[in-house]
């Protein structure tokens, strides 16, 4: 596989792993705006925008461009984040040229009066349906409480009252400001051909419009700290739901990937401490652990959900084993488990054209270059006894914030 860079005049960056011997392409839009880029004002305009996108441009409405993805076999999607906005398809070799023009002319949207009024309604409907949803809304105040009034604790999705409030100029306002081509670069990986790509990217994006965007609080976050208990009725939330969030390394941080396997160690789906503590023996029915790297901050994530009644003793369980590991760190024999994990993740994920696209996407966005399947391989290979302790020392487990939701009334 050979890696390819291009900027066009206008700043949009094109970057490309072509791999001759793949079978399909992935191609996508990055662009550097979220949830954390928005004011109180137009909170919920970004993920608002992610579905504006596929409403129509000049050259087609909304049947056209699903219509023209469904043509040419298009894997097609989009997603939004605290941090990023990410516009993708996959498709077959011979249809790139037509891949690129129906995505490139996406990312220009009208925009419409009448489709805005349309789909704010969906957003609606949407925000009711998490609402509701335990796991989800559990989340979603854990973040809020550990970042307090860091643009990370901003929600994706906006309130009710902020999307009510949100007009059509607004939304335009944002869009003209962020979705700028310096702010934007797009990713291809698959089996093609650089040049030629860049000729379509060139024609299809050469005259969008470029300036400069600025991402203001990039620091990391203490967290608030304490035990916060969003108490609901029985009848509406019959499990409890909790979740404990720490400070960790930030998506740049050299320590991150001894952060990603302590948390593997701690609280993997199976054979992790959490799983043997927690899971197996049935006191909770779901536990896992993650490292969450962010631009500027990063954070560990803790979830669990059981019956009311175990509460107390798990949270007494997680919080016993977060002090032994932070004291005496993991053994060798979990390192090498959890990095075993991790490798094996990383060489099945790279198969997909998809995974790589996004891998690619993702380590520009943070780190501003390129890396391959065999440097994230050597850097998971290097985490050692001295790096676990030295992310443990950096970033405490300790200090952790709790959040608890359900019916519970005190977890200790």
């Amino acid at each position: 596989m050979a890696f390819h860079h291009h900027q066009l005049n206008n700043g949009l960056t094109i970057l490309g792993e072509t791999n001759p011997s793949a079978l399909s392409l992935a191609m996508g839009f990055w662009v550097r705006t979220g949830s954390r880029d928005e004011t109180s004002e137009v909170s919920g305009v970004s993920h608002f925008l992610e579905h504006m996108i596929f409403k129509g441009t000049e050259r087609r409405d909304s049947f056209t461009v699903n219509r023209d993805f469904s043509r040419i076999g298009a894997d097609n999607n989009a997603w939004t984040s605290e941090e990023n906005t990410f516009y993708h398809a996959v498709v077959l070799p011979e249809y790139l040229p037509a891949l690129v023009d129906v995505l490139a002319d996406i990312m220009r949207p009208s925009l419409r009066e009448e489709d805005f009024n349309t789909e704010k309604s969906v957003i609606l409907d949407e925000i009711v349906r998490y609402q509701v949803q335990p796991g989800w809304a559990a989340y979603d105040h854990a973040r809020k409480t550990f970042y307090g009034n860091h643009p990370l604790g901003n929600s994706v999705l906006g309130t009710t009252e902020s999307i009510t409030a949100l007009t059509r100029n607004q939304m335009m306002n944002y869009y003209n400001a962020r979705y700028l081509a310096s702010n934007i670069h797009l990713v291809v990986a698959g089996n093609f051909d650089f040049s030629s790509f860049v000729e379509l990217i060139d024609q299809a994006c050469g005259k969008w419009p470029t300036g400069k965007v600025e991402r203001l609080n990039r620091t990391e976050v203490n967290g608030a700290g304490g035990i916060h208990i969003v108490e609901k009725p029985e009848e509406k939330v019959s499990q409890e739901y909790l979740m404990m969030i720490s400070p960790g390394p930030a998506a740049n941080s050299p320590l991150r990937y001894a952060a990603s396997v302590l948390a593997t160690a701690i609280g993997d789906y199976a054979g992790s401490r959490l799983y043997w503590a927690l899971t197996d023996p049935g006191y909770a029915d779901e536990c896992g652990m993650g490292a969450d790297e962010c631009d500027g901050a990063g954070a560990y994530y803790l979830s669990l959900n059981c019956n009311p009644d175990n509460i107390k003793k798990c949270y007494q369980i997680v919080t016993e084993l977060y002090k032994i590991v932070q004291d005496k760190g993991l053994s060798e024999e979990e390192i090498d488990q959890a990095k075993t994990k991790i490798a094996s993740r990383e060489v099945r994920a790279s198969e997909r054209t998809h995974r790589r696209m996004l891998q690619i996407a993702k380590d520009w966005a943070y780190l501003g270059e390129y890396r391959n399947l065999d440097d994230e391989l050597a850097a998971i290979e290097a985490v050692n006894l001295k790096s676990i302790r030295e992310v443990l020392d950096a970033y405490p487990l300790s200090n952790y914030t709790t959040t608890a939701f359900g019916p519970c009334s005190a977890i200790i």
